[in-house]
């Protein structure tokens, strides 16, 4: 009731402000969730994308937790959530992600591929309830990428039918009171036409709390990037690398060089979250035969502390019993 107390205040003084200035301020304007950014100049880097590779990661690098760990789950099935899921790229385990992990935030990539009809008929409202359900359970701050990379044109998402299921997840779940979840626009950011329509798909910004994007090539990937990152900084949004690795690179050579690339990208633009996964691609069944490569950063010494180095600099934020606190989310007692 205090928190309903303390809005009411607030929308009352900026509807004042607006009249004054003669300016009509939408209604989502006074939906939008906190997006748990981190501190200005600072960085809040992930690890992913499954429970053993995250696990395995912490142990290889010395007990470096990450501030946040990666899984995937679906609207349609919502698996990996209550309890282990393996579709062939290694186990989503939500569950052993928290417990695991107590001071880590997450960031859950909620694939909705030919399912945006279903989800604005509701008939996946059960399955909505239930990720609403473990959001609030985690006590966190936890980033739902609703349909990510969304122009990837393998995902075929009709603009108009996304943004209007990424508005019926955001309105869905915040009925459902789920005040710990930031809201990510993830595009893939691929391809030489990628800038043209990127607005075609937006939400609007009472619904997107980050705008993120993919980046596996460097340095010519990164070109995209930094358009879409204007873009973020334009409508006032966190701007995240939400899936990153050094695709299709075998030598030490070529890792190494992509990762004072990305390094130094990270810097140049003050990217606020850095999710990089940690996976051997070609021992997968799921990526078997594609030539991705292993892009865990343990395998080689030189990368690992290349890797270490980078990370332990302090610009990086990773697990800590304050981190909640610094990102604006104060954890509630049970």
């Amino acid at each position: 009731m205090k928190g309903l107390k303390n809005l009411l205040i607030y929308v009352k003084k900026i509807s004042k402000i607006c009249a004054g200035l003669l300016i009509i301020v939408p209604c989502s304007a006074f939906a939008v969730s906190n997006p748990f950014a981190p501190p200005s100049g600072k960085t809040l880097l992930f690890v992913g994308q499954d429970r053993d590779t995250v696990a395995n990661y912490v142990q290889a690098t010395g007990n470096n937790i990450p501030g946040g760990a990666m899984f995937y789950s679906s609207v349609a099935r919502i698996e990996g959530l209550l309890e282990p899921s393996d579709a062939g790229s290694a186990p989503m385990d939500g569950e052993a992600l928290l417990k695991s992990y107590p001071n880590s935030v997450i960031q859950l990539g909620l694939y909705m591929v030919d399912e945006s009809k279903d989800t604005l008929a509701g008939t996946y409202d059960a399955n909505l309830k239930i990720l609403a359900q473990w959001i609030k359970k985690a006590n966190r701050p936890v980033y739902l990428r609703i349909g990510y990379e969304f122009d990837n044109p393998d995902n075929h998402y009709d603009p108009q039918e996304y943004k209007q299921a990424f508005r019926y997840i955001v309105d869905f779940l915040r009925k459902e009171k789920v005040e710990n979840a930031a809201y990510v626009w993830h595009s893939q950011c691929w391809g030489e036409k990628a800038s043209q329509q990127w607005m075609d798909w937006y939400p609007g910004d009472g619904y997107v709390d980050w705008f993120a994007s993919s980046l596996f090539s460097m340095p010519s990937g990164a070109w995209i990037s930094l358009d879409f990152i204007k873009l973020a900084r334009e409508h006032h949004k966190p701007f995240m690398i939400a899936e990153s690795a050094p695709w299709g690179l075998y030598s030490v050579r070529a890792k190494m060089d992509w990762y004072k690339h990305i390094f130094q990208f990270i810097k140049d633009q003050k990217v606020d979250a850095f999710c990089y996964i940690n996976s051997n691609w070609d021992a997968t069944p799921m990526w078997k035969g594609l030539h991705i490569g292993d892009s865990r950063v343990e395998v080689n010494a030189d990368v690992k502390d290349l890797w270490l180095n980078e990370i332990n600099t302090g610009n990086y934020i990773k697990a800590s019993p304050d981190l909640f606190r610094l990102l604006g989310w104060t954890k509630s007692k049970k």
